[in-house]
Parts: C-alpha cells; sequence; structure tokens
C-alpha cells in the first residue's frame, strides 16, 4: 500500500521556493489592498486581513492537496508565506501609524448630537434607512436620542446615547447612595 507512493513527489517542493513566495506575496498583498479599498469594513467582526488568509490558506492548502503543486511542500510553504504577509501587516501597522491606517481603519462618526453625518455615510456608502437600524438595534427610536455614533473600523457600530440605559453596576450604586 504505502510502497507504491512516491514520496519525493508527495513531499519535495516541484516550484521553485522564490516562485511560491513571488506569487503568494503579489496575490496576498494585492487582494489585501483590493479589499481594504472596497470593503473598508465590511468584514464585520472579521478582519479583513484574517478573512483573507482564511480564504487564501484554504485555496492555498486544497491546491497542494488535490496536487495542483504537485507536493505538499509547495502548498505548505505557499501557507507559511501568506500567513508571514498577515503577520508582517499587523506589526508594521502596531510600530508604524501610517500603516495602522491601512490595515485598522479609524472610527467614522456617523451621527453627531443627533444629526447625520451624511458626508461620511456617503463615505461608506451607508444610507439613512442602514443607520437608522443600528440605532434601532441599540433600543434607540430617532437619531436625536443619539449623542455620537461611529462605524468602527471592523465594520461595528458604536453609539453613545444621550441618557446613559442603567447597568447592573449602575443600578447597586444607586441603591447604596439611597441608604
Amino acid at each position: 500500500m504505502f510502497s507504491s507512493v512516491d514520496w519525493a513527489e508527495v513531499l519535495l517542493p516541484q516550484t521553485p521556493l522564490l516562485e511560491t513566495f513571488v506569487r503568494g506575496t503579489f496575490t496576498y498583498l494585492s487582494l489585501f489592498i483590493l479589499m481594504r479599498l472596497v470593503f473598508m469594513r465590511e468584514s464585520g467582526a472579521v478582519k479583513i486581513s484574517t478573512l483573507l488568509v482564511i480564504v487564501l490558506v484554504a485555496d492555498a492548502i486544497q491546491n497542494a492537496m488535490a496536487g495542483d503543486y504537485h507536493t505538499l511542500m509547495d502548498g505548505l510553504f505557499l501557507v507559511i508565506v501568506i500567513m508571514g504577509w498577515a503577520y508582517a501587516l499587523n506589526w508594521l501597522g502596531f510600530h508604524f501609524p501610517a500603516i495602522q491606517r491601512l490595515v485598522h481603519p479609524p472610527p467614522l462618526l456617523l451621527i453627531k448630537d443627533g444629526q447625520l453625518q451624511r458626508r461620511n455615510m456617503k463615505e461608506e456608502l451607508l444610507t439613512p434607512d442602514e443607520v437608522m437600524e443600528m440605532v434601532r438595534q441599540e433600543g434607540l427610536e430617532d437619531v436625536k436620542q443619539v449623542r455620537r455614533a461611529w462605524l468602527e473600523g471592523n465594520g461595528h457600530f458604536s453609539i453613545i446615547p444621550y441618557q446613559q440605559r442603567d447597568t447592573p453596576k449602575a443600578v447597586g450604586q444607586i441603591d447604596r447612595q439611597m441608604q
């Protein structure tokens, strides 16, 4: 059973490592930039770089397993290149503010003092109905109840209403003050 397997063909890289590195680098960085420019904040809870790694790793390892790369090592090396770039961009973003803005976009103000910031909404192609949906999900009925609302870099919304709702901690503090 195992004697019929050509282990060299399965395990030894057949594609030059430099070619695999260049292809993986070009693909990752190109897709990262395109997704960052086109989708800005569409990824929700998953960062674009994480989503990109998942998609590319799945494709890379699938090709290696299916034999398109001819060996497992070709596919494994490509996975290492992709994950290396994901780590490198996060590391660079941590150490350099200019890259940080590319990798992790800053929050975008959507509501200020109960007023929609239509210019910012236009930048992200958000309609007033979509912003109202976000407001309603926080249990509010009108944008006039919102002091500030942001679209965060990860695609989530943050809302600060004019009157903060009671939290268990706040209720406990009130009870102690009444005693």
